[in-house]
């Protein structure tokens, strides 16, 4: 990992340990990726609770509740789609944060609508949910770094502001 995920990370889990809270994640396009850097840190198993990887809409379902009518409504890279993501992952797990990721990461698969870079990150806390919109450059390494880059910092900045 490069010097500012591991700086993120650190303060990411000082600001979980503080609060004894503990985080799940819910990806999609990053494939694990979040999950990974997260628990690269020594003593990770003090505040990161578990990883869903649910990159099929099946798994989506099964897995994390996500309302399959929500995927057919709007399409599994969705706000609606990031959100149930989120709230899923805090569902199905001990953990009161969540931060789930749900995006077009390439090299094919976008479109006009959603072109490749496309990404919706949902960060929960509690019963608190804050989703962004993002459109990532470059390529599909590039989209999923930035991804994983972003949705820590989503969660940092929520841990820091509202709880």
């Amino acid at each position: 990992m490069n010097q500012d995920v591991d700086t993120l990370i650190a303060q990411l889990a000082a600001q979980l340990s503080e609060k004894k809270l503990m985080v799940a994640t819910a990806e999609s396009c990053t494939g694990g990726l979040i999950a990974k850097s997260l628990t690269d840190l020594a003593g990770s198993s003090d505040w990161f609770e578990r990883g869903f990887v649910t990159y099929s809409n099946a798994a989506k379902i099964e897995m994390i509740g996500v309302p399959e009518s929500v995927i057919a409504e709007y399409g599994a890279v969705s706000e609606a789609v990031a959100n149930s993501m989120a709230s899923g992952a805090r569902h199905h797990s001990a953990a009161e944060c969540s931060v789930a990721v749900t995006g077009v990461a390439g090299p094919a698969g976008g479109s006009d609508e959603k072109p490749i870079g496309t990404v919706w990150i949902s960060v929960a806390i509690k019963d608190q949910i804050f989703t962004q919109k993002y459109l990532f450059a470059g390529d599909r390494d590039a989209i999923r770094q930035a991804t994983m880059l972003q949705a820590i910092q989503n969660l940092l900045q929520l841990l820091k502001t509202d709880c």
